[in-house]
């Protein structure tokens, strides 16, 4: 059937393609005992499985044996990566009178999320970057994300678009990514980022800007990847699946950990490299971490603090104050991988411009 429909024309495709959409979104029941995989989706929920009151450390961790871990400083790296990429839109701008422009759609009120975005903000103003950033409200509907990315789309000033994530339950996240253009998906997760970046042998567009800086980490910091056990904590779309995928991509043996995972303390202590992206503070004890691992931490969440600046501080999956004795290197929450988060951001916006403008 796809051959004569790639003979006969677009018009034959795109009556095919919706033909064999149709095929493979019906069953043949009776033949198949496997349901559509959407339909195993399910909310995870690590608080059922894991007490956040970490209490002393375990007795299993040699005191006398302690090991101090280097602190893998992503604020440094980051403002370096920002020096250079200000560098060049000075440069672009000077050549053809051009700078990159960011435009970021926001329809959440979660606090981490406003923070984000505030930072992405003042990291394209300090960089010479252009942002444009529409804040819809959490009952937005599909209809007005999809507008807001149409008229970011059409203005050929903008040349990376993101949706922050994650968007309030009743939104559809994966087609609302889908529906960005692919020349300007910046954040990486359009399907055929994601699918480039699975597959050997192809380049996506874009990665993802939360993996890329973390393996920018672990480069810079002289982590050797091919050939070592990583543990990767977490699957969600926008950090623990491109990670995985990554690593794989760097010829490491990854395991993923999720919240159904059996003895997920037992397979972490075997990693030499361990990625956590939960957002569950204090998940990874000392005791989950083979001594001399390295350790980044991924996650994020805000934790009530009324003499910090906004009323809450962030600290990470990862018991620091444990990981240190345990670990070779670990980064730190906040000053980690979040910085590189945005530097990526930045790096993956100036590519699109040069794309675009086909200015290097």
């Amino acid at each position: 059937m796809l051959t004569a429909v790639l003979r006969g024309g677009s018009v034959g495709f795109r009556k095919g393609l919706g033909a064999w959409k149709a095929l493979s979104t019906s069953r043949c029941d009776g033949i198949l005992r496997s349901p559509p995989l959407v339909s195993l989706d399910v909310v995870e929920d690590w608080s059922t499985r894991f007490d956040q009151d970490y209490g002393e450390m375990p007795a299993s961790l040699n005191q006398s044996n302690e090991l101090t871990a280097a602190l893998i400083d992503g604020k440094a790296i980051a403002d370096e990566i920002r020096s250079e990429i200000a560098t060049e839109v000075s440069r672009m701008k000077t050549s053809i009178g051009k700078v990159p422009g960011l435009a970021v759609i926001l329809a959440s009120q979660r606090r981490e999320c406003q923070t984000y975005v505030r930072n992405k903000v003042i990291a394209c103003e300090e960089a010479g970057i252009r942002s444009d950033v529409t804040e819809l409200q959490d009952c937005c509907s599909e209809d007005e994300i999809l507008c807001a990315i149409t008229n970011f789309n059409e203005n050929p000033d903008i040349h990376g678009i993101l949706v922050q994530l994650p968007l309030p339950q009743h939104l559809d996240e994966g087609r609302m990514l889908s529906l960005l253009p692919l020349e300007k998906d910046v954040d990486g997760f359009h399907p055929l980022n994601m699918g480039n970046l699975a597959m050997r042998g192809r380049e996506p567009l874009f990665i993802s800007c939360t993996p890329k800086g973390c393996i920018e980490l672990l480069l810079r910091y002289g982590v050797e990847i091919e050939g070592k056990r990583a543990v990767v904590i977490g699957r969600s779309n926008i950090v623990g699946l491109p990670t995985s995928l990554l690593l794989q991509r760097y010829h490491a043996t990854v395991t993923v950990v999720h919240a159904f995972t059996e003895n997920p303390e037992e397979i972490a202590r075997e990693a030499d490299i361990v990625v956590s992206a939960v957002g569950m503070p204090n998940l990874v004890r000392g005791s989950w971490l083979k001594r001399g691992a390295v350790v980044i931490d991924v996650g994020t969440y805000p934790v009530e603090d009324p003499n910090s600046e906004y009323g809450y501080r962030l600290t990470g999956d990862v018991c620091y104050e444990e990981a240190v004795k345990v670990a070779s290197a670990v980064t730190p929450v906040p000053g980690g991988v979040g910085p590189m988060t945005i530097a990526m951001l930045l790096l993956n916006t100036l590519e699109a411009a040069k794309r675009a403008y086909n200015f290097y």
